[in-house]
Order: structure tokens, then C-alpha cells, then sequence
């Protein structure tokens, strides 16, 4: 009888649904993380000669716009966590009336960063890269004028991915992906080497590629089949409680992703105005644009693209946390919480660790793929000798609990966490060891280290919160039964919606 009872208990999620929750997300993010690196290579052999300034263009404006994808990507989480606890309890309509509001508050941020973006183009890339150069600054001028006019298109499909992963159906998510992967290739080789647009041609493709995955959610989210279904041309209203409550939990952790953005934006701004500059004939009187390369913003930014090889499973994995745990919520059994977040972080563990020997063992090959100075090849090598070993330890730790811990609604704990960690170790200790006055200089180098060292104080941080069982407060759990006849009638519903092994 107790085994009986265990096994139900924990059944909220079988292993097969693990597998086709989580498998799909990570190819999926995998052939997203990719797309930069592409992007990059393609890139660095548009013009001739040009590969540092191209790349490092596309790195800083990359910034400016993963900044943008962020905060879509924290709203997505809040509309991802409301809807899989309302899932998990049973309550399929208050998730049908949150989802149209999580789209239509996304559209509109959207489009208002869309047009600050295109107005004040100049303007935000010269307070942030001006120091860069003139042929990096032109390029990144017209890339950004083309990236700002996909927003609405990301906004609109993080909306919907994460209401279909709520969902259980990262398959469609991953469909997605894999056209737009190669959606965006195709558009790149045609502008890049048919049309010989050089920049402007990698921005088209990234615009057109980000079109398609928009539409394509958008129209999945309308069919029938779905628990929580869109009708584009119902009668829209406000409600102000739903909107509250996706501000509530969207809010914190935006302005966790946008700190965490803008960290990466002041380290890269602190190489480039630190004097690692060098002039190609040898003569440092010659201060023409064309005659100076800093080396070591090219370096980072080859080892960042390499390096995100290494999370891809990883980051799979934290976007299937805030679906698995957030339905485990639902249920109230904080029991089944607790097992799912240990099962979780295992797994985790265990693809973190396969992925980052991968990306190691793999580095070498694709560093000599770049089109990039020897100098700058060398610095990105030893960056990631540095942070690949200590990735092993710290990422689940630092990116996964996080996930668990919005998944359960504390997202202010790790919104406060992770910006104090930021601002002091990515930011604080980065500007330390690149800066001049402090004397140690070390450019990319001393980058990675601040990086490094945040993960691993985000990771004192979060386990300390997961150990004390504070995070159960803002879950609800803390006075809860461990599993009682509602919570057991709650879990049966949810089962017989995705239809009997919950396998979508």
C-alpha cells in the first residue's frame, strides 16, 4: 500500500514525459545558441580583412538585443509559471485567460522598445561601443537599424513558446526552431556571399528567420487540441488581475535578466576602453581606424559564441524546470516539489556535464574556424580553459535552482540574488582586473573571471535559499500537507487533461 501510495504520489511527471518535455527544448536551444556562432563565422568572412570589426559589431549589438530578448524571455517565465501552476491545479480556464493577456502585454512592450530602438539608434550605440572605432561602429549602426525591427516578432514568440511548453508540447516549439534555424542560414548565405551585403545581409537573416517561428506558435496556440487555446479575434479586454499577477512574477525577473545583460554590456565596454589596442604597421602614432584592432573584444566574443555550446542542455533543462516544478506547485503537494527539484538538478548535472567535455574537447577545431587574428585566437583559447572546467561545478547551481525558484514564485529573492552577485563579481571585480589604474590589465581574461566568479556566488546564494526552505513561503507550500485528498484530486485532473500518461 505505501509503495502504492508513493508511486502515485510522484507520477505527476513519468519519465517518458520527461524526456519529451525536456529533449525537444534542448534541441531547440541548441539550434538557437548555435545561430550566433553561425552567424559569427559567416560573418567574419563577409569582407575581406574586416572579420574583427564585423564580428565584434555583431557581439556588441548582440548585447544591446539579448538585453531586449531578455525582458521578453522574463515575461515569457511569468506567463510560463502562472500557466503551469494553473495547470497543475486543475484550473484550465484562469490559464486560457492569462495567456491572451501575457501576448498582448508582450506586443506592446514590444513595439515601444522597437521604436526607441530605431530612433535612438546612434545614440545608444555610441554611449555604450563609441570607443570601438569607426568601422565597427558603422557596422554596428546598420545591424542594429535591422535587428530592432524583430521585437515585435521575439516578443510575440516567447509569449507563445512558453505557454506551449506550460503545455507540454515543446515538440512544436522545437519544429519551430529547426525551420528558423535553417531559414536563417539560407537567408544568410543569399545576402551574405549572393548579394554581398556583408552586415546588413546577416541582420536580413536574422530578421526574416525570426518572422517565421512568430506566426508559426501563434498559429498552434489557435488550434483546437490545446488546453489553454487562443482565438485571435475574440473580444479582447484588460483584466487587471491577470495582468497584475504576470507583473508580479514578469517584472522581478526582467529586471533580473536586464541587470544580468547589462553586466555583459559593461565588461565588453570595459575591454574596449581599457588601451589593449593594436596598430597593424607597428606605429601607434598612426591613429587612422583602419590601422587599430583590439584584439581582445574579438577574442571575447569568439569564446562567448564557442562557449555557449557548452550550456546548451543546460539552458534546455532550466526552461523545462519552470514547467515541471510549476505544475508540481500547482498540485500543493510540496513533497512531490521537493522530489521533482532533486530529480531535476540531477539531470541537469548530468547533461551539463556531458555538454561542456563536448564543447572542451571541440574548441581547439572551431577556434581555427574563425577568421581571426592569431593574437585574438590565443586570448579566446585561454578564456575558455578557464571557465569550461569550472561550468562543470557551478552552472546548475547558479542557472538551475534559480529556474526551481521561480517555478515556485520567488522571484524577488532571486532577483535581489542574482543582481547583488552581478554587480559585484561580474561587474565589480571584471573592472578590477581590466581596468588600467588597478594595474593587472588582463583584458578577456580578467573578463571570465568575474564571469566565473559570479556563477559560483550565485550558486552559494540559491543553494542557501533551497536549504533553508524559505522559497516555500512565497509558493505557498510552507504550511501545507505534504500530500492531502485535494492536492491527490488536483494531480488526477491535471492527468486525465494531458491524457492519462501526460505524455503531449
Amino acid at each position: 500500500m505505501q509503495k502504492l501510495k508513493t508511486q502515485q504520489k510522484y507520477s505527476l511527471f513519468t519519465a517518458k514525459a520527461l524526456a519529451l518535455l525536456i529533449i525537444p527544448i534542448c534541441i531547440e536551444s541548441a539550434l538557437s545558441m548555435s545561430l550566433g556562432m553561425i552567424d559569427g563565422l559567416m560573418a567574419s568572412y563577409a569582407k575581406s580583412g574586416a572579420g574583427d570589426d564585423i564580428l565584434t559589431a555583431i557581439t556588441d549589438v548582440d548585447q544591446i538585443s539579448g538585453l531586449i530578448i531578455q525582458l521578453f524571455s522574463a515575461f515569457g517565465v511569468g506567463g510560463a509559471v502562472i500557466t503551469s501552476q494553473y495547470l497543475g491545479a486543475g484550473k484550465v480556464e484562469e490559464a486560457k485567460k492569462s495567456a491572451k493577456q501575457l501576448i498582448v502585454i508582450m506586443l506592446i512592450l514590444s513595439l515601444v522598445l522597437m521604436g526607441v530602438s530605431l530612433a535612438l539608434n546612434h545614440q545608444i550605440i555610441n554611449l555604450l561601443f563609441g570607443s570601438s572605432g569607426g568601422n565597427t561602429l558603422s557596422n554596428a549602426y546598420i545591424y542594429f537599424y535591422i535587428i530592432a525591427a524583430s521585437f515585435p516578432f521575439l516578443a510575440v514568440f516567447n509569449s507563445c513558446a512558453a505557454l506551449l511548453r506550460a503545455q507540454r508540447k515543446s515538440m512544436n516549439t522545437m519544429v519551430s526552431g529547426i525551420i528558423s534555424f535553417f531559414l536563417n542560414i539560407g537567408f544568410n548565405a543569399t545576402f551574405i556571399y549572393g548579394f554581398k551585403l556583408g552586415i546588413a545581409g546577416v541582420a536580413l537573416g536574422t530578421l526574416l528567420a525570426r518572422i517565421f517561428p512568430a506566426f508559426f506558435t501563434l498559429f498552434l496556440l489557435t488550434r483546437k487540441g490545446n488546453l489553454v487555446r487562443i482565438r485571435i479575434f475574440e473580444k479582447f479586454r484588460f483584466d487587471g488581475a491577470k495582468i497584475k499577477k504576470i507583473l508580479k512574477l514578469g517584472v522581478p525577473s526582467g529586471i533580473e535578466n536586464s541587470f544580468f545583460q547589462l553586466g555583459k554590456i559593461f565588461v565588453i565596454v570595459f575591454i574596449s576602453i581599457a588601451s589593449y589596442n593594436v596598430f597593424l604597421d607597428g606605429n601607434p602614432l598612426n591613429t587612422d581606424p583602419n590601422n587599430i584592432t583590439n584584439y581582445q573584444t574579438a577574442a571575447n566574443s569568439v569564446a562567448y559564441n564557442i562557449n555557449t555550446i557548452s550550456s546548451i542542455v543546460g539552458n534546455g533543462i532550466n526552461t523545462a524546470i519552470l514547467t515541471v516544478i510549476g505544475q508540481a506547485v500547482g498540485t500543493g503537494d510540496k513533497g512531490q516539489v521537493k522530489y521533482y527539484i532533486k530529480k531535476m538538478l540531477l539531470i541537469s548535472y548530468v547533461g551539463n556535464a556531458c555538454c561542456v567535455a563536448v564543447t572542451f574537447a571541440l574548441s581547439p577545431l572551431l577556434l581555427n574556424f574563425y577568421n581571426i587574428s592569431g593574437e585574438a585566437r590565443s586570448a579566446a583559447w585561454n578564456c575558455l580553459l578557464l571557465c569550461l572546467p569550472l561550468q562543470f561545478v557551478t552552472y546548475p547551481l547558479s542557472f538551475g535552482l534559480p529556474a526551481a525558484l521561480k517555478a515556485n514564485s520567488d522571484m524577488k529573492f532571486v532577483m535581489v540574488a542574482a543582481v547583488l552577485s552581478m554587480l559585484l563579481m561580474r561587474v565589480g571585480l571584471c573592472y578590477i582586473l581590466t581596468c588600467d589604474w588597478a594595474g593587472a590589465h588582463l583584458g578577456a581574461l580578467g573578463l571570465w573571471i568575474g564571469m566565473v566568479s559570479d556563477w559560483g556566488l550565485r550558486g552559494i546564494l540559491f543553494g542557501g535559499r533551497m536549504l533553508s526552505g524559505k522559497w516555500k513561503k512565497s509558493s505557498g507550500l510552507l504550511n501545507g500537507p505534504d500530500f492531502g485528498e485535494s492536492e491527490r484530486v488536483a494531480e488526477q485532473e491535471v492527468e486525465a487533461a494531458f491524457g492519462g500518461d501526460k505524455n503531449v
